[in-house]
């Protein structure tokens, strides 16, 4: 489990790496075209849930607890920026399948 720390006093949620690697690109990616934008994700200790509203004034650290980068999925990637980019904001949805690979003959 890794952890994504938000703004200057501390705010933080635990998250699996894999699940950290995907949002760092999303974040990268929506905040390098100067579009903020609103992360809600689930509290893992059941306690509910915590609104984030990213943008690129409000410091932020990914922190992975493994040392091996995971493969990335890019249409979980997909799917994330348009969860971002649309109403309710980014919310975490589960992994699609990746594509398979076309079959050889």
């Amino acid at each position: 489990m890794g952890r994504f720390i938000y703004d200057t006093i501390g705010n933080s949620v635990e998250l699996e790496d894999r699940t950290l690697a995907h949002l760092r690109i999303v974040f990268m990616n929506k905040l390098r075209r100067a579009e903020p934008f609103m992360f809600d994700v689930d509290l893992n200790d059941g306690t509910g849930r915590r609104s984030f509203w990213i943008h690129p004034s409000i410091p932020m650290q990914i922190h992975f607890n493994g040392t091996r980068s995971p493969r990335i999925n890019r249409y979980w990637i997909d799917e994330l920026m348009k969860s971002a980019s649309g109403p309710n904001g980014l919310t975490i949805m589960p992994e699609p399948p990746e594509e398979e690979p076309p079959a050889e003959g």
